[in-house]
């Protein structure tokens, strides 16, 4: 869920159109998980094969995979790979907050209360043994570059974003610029119309960039200043200082020059916090990646999405058609440069 830090940040809204031709290095998991929330049936049932198991996500990743190549956007999807020990926590409060969700959930549906078993639903996403490596196969069979991280995918991306390998790293979470992307972008999976929880508005969602250098000098801080501020807040890897919200602990912080003082003097440890704060400054991450943008093979994501996960062939050929046209005109346009 990362920390939230909106308050902090100017986000600028593009259109998709915007991205055309950048290489965007996008954080697998958040996505994945993005799509096992949204890609659901009105009572909050996820989409599902004749097995039982959920394909929310590869439905997420066939059609808006395919929107942004017919934006001309450049994907490469980052994995997480093995979370640091002081994760565990925090991993294991959100699966309780998962299995709660899913409870109150089939309490909705029970009584039917379609909208609210919606919500709760949306909260029971749960990441289920196959699901990863389903998605990777669908990727590669789209012609989609992956990269495997050695631990958190949002550091890979950023770290890809940093040496320029990628114009931007993409994310819900704003863990991204703690761990210094330069230019962050948010909502490419959910671009469009959604409709606000509980309530019958719908609204327009646009991606939108968050630049990390224009708000650490808008702010007047530094990049371990931020970190220093997450901390207070809360992360992934601590659950922060209570009553301190984004905009008190930038206060704090530029009053104390630092996290130590101002645990100091409000009688407050943090575990870990150096340990921590060295992870978002030199997180660990790789160098050796493949990135290269191949054509789709359209009867191996005919075979693996309709005969294996049975989805509609009409459908799927349609989306598989779209991705084919849009793979062609983007590497026409690269051959220009050559």
């Amino acid at each position: 869920m990362g920390v939230e830090l909106g308050d902090i940040f100017e986000k600028h809204e593009i259109q998709l159109s915007d991205l055309a031709g950048r290489v965007v290095a996008i954080d697998a998991f958040n996505t994945l998980y993005q799509f096992l929330s949204i890609i659901r049936q009105r009572d909050g049932t996820p989409l599902k094969n004749s097995r039982g198991e959920v394909t929310s996500h590869l439905s997420g990743f066939l059609y808006r995979t395919t929107n942004l190549v017919e934006a001309g956007i450049k994907p490469v999807f980052v994995f997480d790979g093995k979370p640091p020990e002081f994760k565990a926590r925090t991993l294991k409060e959100r699966s309780k907050t998962r299995d709660k969700a899913m409870h109150r959930w089939k309490e909705a549906v029970a009584a039917g209360e379609e909208e609210e078993a919606f919500v709760h639903a949306q909260a029971s996403s749960h990441l289920r043994e196959g699901m990863v490596e389903d998605a990777k196969t669908l990727l590669g069979f789209m012609g989609i570059p992956v990269v495997q991280a050695p631990s958190e995918g949002e550091a890979q991306a950023a770290h890809m974003a940093l040496v320029g390998d990628a114009d931007f790293a993409a994310s819900q979470d704003y863990d991204s610029l703690l761990f210094g992307a330069p230019r962050v972008v948010r909502n490419l999976a959910v671009t469009g119309k959604r409709k606000l929880p509980r309530k019958n508005i719908y609204i327009d969602v646009n991606p939108e960039i968050i630049e990390l250098e224009d708000g650490l000098s808008a702010n007047g801080i530094t990049r371990e200043q931020l970190i220093d501020i997450a901390l207070l807040v809360g992360t992934d890897y601590n659950p922060g200082i209570k009553r301190v919200g984004p905009k008190t602990a930038m206060k704090l912080i530029k009053e104390h020059g630092g996290i130590e003082a101002v645990l100091v003097e409000k009688g407050e440890g943090i575990e870990n916090l150096q340990v921590i704060k060295d992870f978002f400054l030199y997180p660990d991450v790789i160098s050796d990646y493949e990135m290269s943008w191949k054509s789709p093979k359209e009867s191996e994501i005919t075979d693996f999405l309709c005969n294996r996960h049975d989805f509609s062939e009409v459908r799927v050929k349609g989306a598989v058609g779209r991705l084919v046209e849009a793979s062609d005109a983007g590497q026409q346009t690269l051959d220009q440069w050559f």
